[in-house]
């Protein structure tokens, strides 16, 4: 089985680069341009704490859906999420289940995974690196 799946690894990778930008695209989406409506998302100004947020999600989104400096990217968003946790999970309580961090946790982690292996095969990044 091992060896059967580990010819799929490169094409996972890019898959959960893609997949992943994607869900961290609809934050951004959802602060600044307020669509979906969020309850919690509608009165986010573009100059606050949660405005810088959201562009690091809505740019750093897009990049990562491309595939487009994927590492230095996913490094950036990896610490927006490990900074979201501290600041808004964090001080609600010690388990994630309760402090609704889990989310923040599971992307920082994959966005630091996406930071040290790059953005897989079917990336820009990978398209960049063949024409150099």
């Amino acid at each position: 089985m091992d060896q059967m799946l580990a010819k799929y690894q490169p094409s996972a990778l890019s898959l959960l680069r893609f997949f992943a930008g994607l869900l961290f695209l609809q934050y951004g989406v959802a602060k600044l341009f307020k669509w979906p409506p969020v309850p919690m998302f509608e009165k986010v100004e573009w100059l606050s704490l949660y405005g810088a947020a959201g562009t690091i999600e809505l740019i750093g989104g897009i990049l990562l859906v491309l595939g487009l400096f994927t590492r230095p990217v996913a490094f950036i968003a990896s610490g927006e999420m490990a900074f979201a946790y501290f600041m808004s999970h964090a001080p609600r309580g010690f388990f994630p289940v309760l402090n609704h961090g889990d989310l923040a946790i599971l992307f920082c982690f994959v966005f630091l995974y996406l930071a040290c292996a790059g953005g897989g095969p079917y990336s820009l990044d990978a398209i960049v690196r063949k024409k150099s």
